[in-house]
């Protein structure tokens, strides 16, 4: 072989090297996951970020996580911002189920997978998969325990109780009312229950952003204007926020005290506060979410996606946003008050003993 040809060789052999390092280097490049937030205003929305961070790294991906404080066009930025980067796939934790639908198609368009995460995505075909706890089920829990903590089966009443919903613009926040009201509504209907206000249209009752100050302010003026001389003998809660924002007022006039118990008060997601509240006799109880699990589950489902595999679901029939029939991969929820919280929540590791000291 001449000189020439064996630089040439050279050459070939070379470029060749650097051509399979480059194929190499591409095979190996770890995969990102972008994770859209709505905002750590909320306890339970900072730990669902911590703990999907934590396993997406177990399973070797890198991660994008933005909170976005509850700003639906900071939300709308951050995701084009995770598209533009090509992320693989993008989790969302919608502020506002009805304002993403554009920015969720395009992410079709360039091919990313999206799940919504808790909150389902309304009118966009965009969205792939759901990962969510049975919403429905949550109220169920609610209004269930307020039928027992009254005995509403044995007594007849009337009881007064007033409603508060969650956010408008969150799309749970419905499946939660409607829960508690398949339970509450024969009692109301039959007087065994008096919603004393008169206020049970969710438009009325909803508590925008879920805002535990909001929900105060207006347990004070249901009090001033209802409540004088009569008992409130429950209050519907849809979560924990919610739900102190209500102790705070009813304290305040004298609820909680030898003269006066604390009505029952529902709420959901098992904050710290709200856990120290019931032990000490405020709140009634929430309904345990067990973000780690559903953390567990939403990863799962973003690898089968990434691998190629068929993504594990349990409900293809429920979760219509409008578009599509969105396959979810549904958890159930627990209720929680002073009886089981340490076998539930202490024991399981969710919570330190002292967290609620």
């Amino acid at each position: 072989m001449t000189k020439g040809n064996k630089r040439i060789l050279g050459l070939f052999l070379a470029g060749l090297l650097i051509f399979l390092a480059a194929c190499s280097s591409n095979e190996e490049t770890t995969k990102t996951i972008g994770i859209a937030m709505p905002s750590k205003a909320l306890e339970r929305w900072e730990k669902d970020g911590d703990y999907m961070v934590e396993k997406f790294k177990e399973l070797g991906y890198e991660t994008d996580i933005q909170y976005a404080q509850d700003q639906v066009p900071t939300q709308v930025s951050q995701i084009e911002n995770m598209i533009t980067k090509g992320v693989d796939v993008i989790v969302i934790a919608s502020i506002d189920g009805e304002a993403l639908t554009d920015v969720v198609d395009k992410a079709k368009g360039q091919d990313i997978p999206v799940i919504a995460y808790d909150r389902l995505i309304m009118n966009a075909e965009g969205v792939d998969y759901y990962a969510t706890f049975d919403n429905f089920g949550v109220g169920i829990l609610q209004g269930s325990y307020i039928v027992d903590e009254l005995d509403l089966d044995n007594q007849e009443g009337p009881f007064n109780i007033e409603l508060f919903g969650g956010a408008p613009d969150d799309n749970n926040a419905r499946f939660f009312y409607n829960g508690a009201l398949s339970v509450l509504q024969p009692y109301i209907d039959a007087g065994v229950l008096n919603v004393k206000s008169g206020q049970t249209e969710f438009s009325r009752i909803a508590i925008q952003n879920w805002d535990g100050a909001t929900a105060q302010a207006r347990m004070d003026n249901l009090l001033s204007a209802n409540y004088t001389e009569d008992q409130v003998d429950a209050v519907l809660a849809p979560n924990d926020a919610v739900a102190m924002g209500i102790v705070s007022s009813l304290r305040s006039v004298g609820y909680g005290t030898n003269e006066r118990s604390m009505p029952v008060i529902t709420g959901q997601d098992a904050e710290t506060a709200s856990v120290k509240s019931i032990i000490e006799g405020g709140q009634s109880m929430t309904v345990f979410k067990d973000t780690q699990k559903l953390a567990d589950v939403t990863a799962k489902m973003v690898d089968q996606i990434l691998m190629g595999e068929e993504v594990e679901v349990n409900d293809r029939e429920t979760y219509d946003n409008n578009t599509k029939i969105v396959p979810t991969n549904l958890l159930i929820p627990i209720a929680v008050d002073s009886q089981n919280y340490q076998e539930i929540l202490i024991d399981s590791g969710y919570l330190l003993e002292s967290d609620i000291q």
